[in-house]
């Protein structure tokens, strides 16, 4: 006759005295894969835990004691005599089957592996920023996260959409050849998914694949929380998610053509008054700028000075009102591939010499006043707001990244506004 008992036996084992010190064991067990070695303890143990842990091990402990210590084998070997039944096949009675943890961490760290090994197979792993995403998201818990919860899928999910962006011409170091292409989200999300909605806000693909583009414009730093921020970060890699709200504004851009969008820009050049074009303006009928010299700001002061002070008759000028959205990439490209040259500056700080040194990459554009002499010139005229964030080079002038380190200032371009405003004066930008 078998002496293990039905599971009504044992529901002394329920009780306040053995609830704590049974969970205690029964999570070393998981932990050691059902060793029965080293003891279980129960710090702050009650009246009925310290009872329960005298009989089990059959030595007195005061009530004074702060913790109580039972060897595992002395606990297996209190259950069988008592039920029938060891430590092992008790906890399994009362609450089912034990976990086997070390198993289950071998699995999930071959799962882990396996799924970086899947992407590690991409063709931007060579890439730095590739690379050190897929680290930061092994390390920080993200990936475990995926695989415990079944969501491998999205890791590959989410080097399909950045291959889409920053492979295919090369889209995230802004060849030129594809500048003006952009991808609406929806269509990216339902290419790489199947899901039109798969990069909606606050979805986990999303997060992923903005954590990669975070990376690659800004070594690692952290994905904007406000809607412009993450606006900004996709249209930096060609995605929009709204052609509406993408938008450059503009000073005395005439077009060539007969369009309506066309025929505004004109008569907007004409009385010298600024304007904004939409990314859907410009996808719908082709609007390609009349000047054969652009010049291009940061700072919507330095457009509103312009149309203040010199009206229909400076030169024509492009805002990129911070980081250039797709609108703004857009319409420059159509200019260059017509024959337009540009004249490019942003704010001396880094995300500025960023800026500016993709415009050079992306557009072939020439700094304007982005030189280190330009920069100390400035420097010495005012109090200036120390450099924030990572650091960077300036290709075009190494000397101004160095001057820049030097000083830890940054220099907004409005302080040059009197030098910007005599460029744009002129008919012709001096060689």
């Amino acid at each position: 006759m078998s002496t293990e008992r039905e599971p009504s036996a044992y529901d002394e084992l329920r009780g306040e005295g053995w609830t704590r010190l049974l969970a205690a064991a029964r999570r070393r067990l998981e932990r050691t894969g059902g060793a029965l070695d080293g003891d279980v303890g129960l710090t702050g143990p009650s009246e009925a835990e310290r009872r329960t842990v005298i009989g089990v091990t059959g030595r007195y402990r005061p009530e004074t004691a702060r913790r109580l210590a039972v060897p595992i084998r002395e606990l297996d070997g209190y259950l069988y005599d008592r039920y029938g039944t060891g430590l092992l096949q008790t906890l399994g009675r009362l609450h089912g089957p034990l976990r086997d943890r070390p198993a289950e961490r071998a699995d999930e760290e071959s799962r882990r592996d396996q799924a970086l090994k899947s992407v590690r197979s991409s063709r931007l792993a060579g890439q730095g920023w590739f690379a050190a995403w897929l680290e930061r998201i092994a390390a920080d818990g993200t990936l475990t996260r995926l695989v415990r919860r079944g969501d491998v899928p999205l890791l590959d999910a989410a080097a399909r959409v950045l291959e889409r962006l920053c492979d295919d011409g090369d889209r995230c170091t802004g060849s030129p050849e594809r500048s003006s292409a952009v991808l609406p989200l929806p269509v990216l999300a339902e290419w790489a998914t199947g899901d039109t909605k798969a990069l909606v806000p606050g979805t986990p693909l999303e997060q992923l694949v903005l954590r990669a583009l975070a990376q690659r414009v800004g070594d690692g730093r952290a994905v904007p929380r406000d809607r412009a921020g993450r606006r900004a970060l996709w249209e930096s890699a060609g995605a929009i998610a709204d052609d509406l709200a993408s938008q450059v504004l503009v000073l005395n851009i005439g077009a060539r053509g007969d369009t309506v969008v066309c025929g505004w820009l004109r008569d907007a050049a004409g009385f010298g008054i600024p304007f904004r074009l939409t990314l859907h303006q410009l996808a719908t009928d082709p609007v390609v700028p009349a000047a054969r010299t652009i010049f291009v700001c940061e700072n919507p002061a330095v457009l509103r000075a312009a149309a203040g002070e010199l009206q229909d008759t400076g030169a024509a000028l492009v805002c990129t009102e911070g980081v250039p959205s797709a609108a703004c990439h857009k319409l420059l490209g159509d200019a260059v591939r017509a024959g337009a040259r540009l004249h490019w500056r942003a704010d001396f700080d880094w995300a500025g010499l960023r800026i500016t040194a993709d415009a050079v990459a992306r557009h072939g554009a020439h700094p304007w006043r982005m030189t280190a002499a330009d920069y100390t010139a400035a420097l010495g005229e005012g109090e200036s707001t120390p450099l924030a964030g990572p650091p960077t080079t300036s290709p075009w002038d190494l000397e101004l990244a160095r001057a820049m380190r030097e000083s830890g200032g940054a220099v907004m371009e409005e302080r040059l506004l009197p030098a910007l405003l005599s460029d744009l004066a002129r008919p012709v930008f001096p060689q």
